[in-house]
């Protein structure tokens, strides 16, 4: 890994919602499916097994004529199957995804891991508390970032989303 790579991206929401409502979204095939992958993009759950050493897998798809295009321009395949385990899973509290990273040409494969943290705020409102570690570099790591804001815009478009405490750092991400 490039020395120039932040050494984690903390990206934090606060929803109107209860915990156990965005807890939903990464456990369960409906609550995934609902909101997983950047715009113009969906995934499909193949396995999804919602426990410590569980199993995610799912497909990253092109879902518009532009995205397609535009994966096809880039000699890119317009879907992609995502593996991953559920490495800590403490419901309605915090989960660990780890992905396999092995779809990038002519980059050796390696784990991605993703931490969520789950906090319930005043009444109504809860805060998901999102940190993902570095990819293989500092650009890829930008547009990891930059991929996982738009899948977030789905969810600060279901429920509105408020600006959460801000904590500094470059490649922060603490407003919808």
């Amino acid at each position: 890994m490039s020395k120039d790579v932040e050494p984690s991206l903390i990206i934090e929401r606060t929803y109107k919602a209860d915990v156990a409502e965005l807890w939903d979204l990464w456990t369960t095939k409906d609550g995934f499916e609902s909101w997983w992958g950047p715009d113009q993009f969906r995934a499909d759950v193949i396995t999804i097994e919602p426990r410590q050493g569980g199993a995610l897998h799912y497909t990253m798809v092109a879902d518009t004529p532009e995205a397609i295009a535009a994966m096809e321009r880039m000699g890119a395949p317009t879907s992609q199957v995502c593996r991953g385990m559920f490495r800590e899973f403490k419901p309605n509290d915090r989960l660990v995804l780890t992905q396999v990273i092995d779809f990038l040409p002519g980059v050796a494969p390696y784990d991605s891991t993703i931490a969520v943290d789950f906090l319930a705020m005043a009444a109504g409102t809860a805060r998901m508390v999102v940190t993902l570690s570095p990819m293989h570099d500092r650009p890829t790591t930008i547009m990891q970032k930059e991929g996982f804001t738009s899948q977030l815009a789905k969810l600060d478009s279901r429920w509105r989303a408020t600006v959460p405490v801000s904590r500094s750092g470059p490649l922060r991400d603490v407003e919808p």
